[in-house]
């Protein structure tokens, strides 16, 4: 299985070789091969700033020789006319990395500011905004990371480090029962330590659940917030709680005043505008 910084390394080799192909023949044409500049990062609204750490990896990808000065870290709060970092170094390689560092920063700032909206609305309260796999394909590391950044709290990164079985596995497996065994059995079998949730659609699953007991978490899918209240209560902190589904930041604190500990928000990733922002010379 391939690490974080694999899969990121994966990603900025597609990304240049989409972008650069066989030169970038403007900045060739136009810039002589010896010519040194300075650019700037500037963020041009409001927001949280993600993304950072990854644009040097970019710049030094390019060219290690670029020597980038950060102003403004990960995670922090940024407004209009805000100077993130300045780079310098031969001016072909600040150009060709331009685009590729734009376009990641962008995405990742945007998804960090969504999530500080949401986790805000919650202030207060003891429940955390989880992220979900509605990810870019290719830049899910990246985007769980600017979840993080903007203070939500990870779920499963993928497929293969927790059990969540959702309703389709359940209506496959024969009930809800049979599918808390089967991957309690695999687990014993393959010898892997995984948490295991369980999707649930009404308080009768809920009951089944908690009856036949060997999971981490349960999950109330698509409950009303004076449902998921019931739920909170009928779980009585014997397992964790999630709400999912039906959630906007419209209604994201009345779930959370329900007490459950997490509420998982797919427009954290898959709703988001980019944090809009430019890297000028200076």
């Amino acid at each position: 299985m391939k690490t974080k910084d694999e899969l990121i390394d994966n990603l900025l080799d597609l990304a240049f070789a989409e972008d650069l192909g066989d030169g970038d023949h403007t900045t060739l044409s136009t810039i002589p091969e010896n010519a040194m500049g300075r650019s700037r990062l500037i963020i041009k609204e409001d927001g949280i700033l993600a993304g950072v750490k990854v644009a040097e990896k970019v710049l030094h990808r390019v060219d290690p020789s670029i020597k980038m000065t950060v102003m403004i870290g990960d995670g922090a709060e940024v407004n209009k006319g805000d100077v993130a970092f300045t780079a310098e170094g031969p001016v072909r390689s600040l150009l060709i990395a331009e685009r590729t560092m734009l376009n990641i920063m962008q995405r990742m700032s945007g998804v960090a500011t969504m999530t500080r909206r949401y986790q805000d609305q919650l202030k207060g309260l003891r429940t955390r905004v989880l992220d979900t796999r509605k990810t870019t394909p290719g830049m899910r590391m990246l985007e769980k990371e600017a979840v993080a950044t903007g203070g939500g709290t990870n779920h499963r990164i993928g497929l293969f480090d927790m059990i969540l079985i959702k309703d389709n596995h359940i209506d496959f497996a024969g009930g809800i029962e049979k599918a808390i065994s089967r991957a309690q059995q695999y687990c014993r079998e393959t010898g892997k330590k995984l948490r295991i949730e369980v999707e649930v659609r009404s308080l009768d699953d809920i009951r089944r659940v908690l009856a036949h007991g060997g999971v981490d978490r349960i999950m109330f899918d698509n409950f009303t917030p004076e449902l998921t209240r019931e739920a909170v209560l009928l779980v009585d902190g014997k397992v964790e709680t999630e709400s999912s589904g039906g959630i906007t930041i419209e209604n994201l604190r009345a779930y959370g005043e329900t007490g459950v500990d997490f509420i998982s928000v797919g427009a954290l990733t898959h709703s988001v505008k980019g944090l809009d922002m430019s890297f000028k010379a200076y």
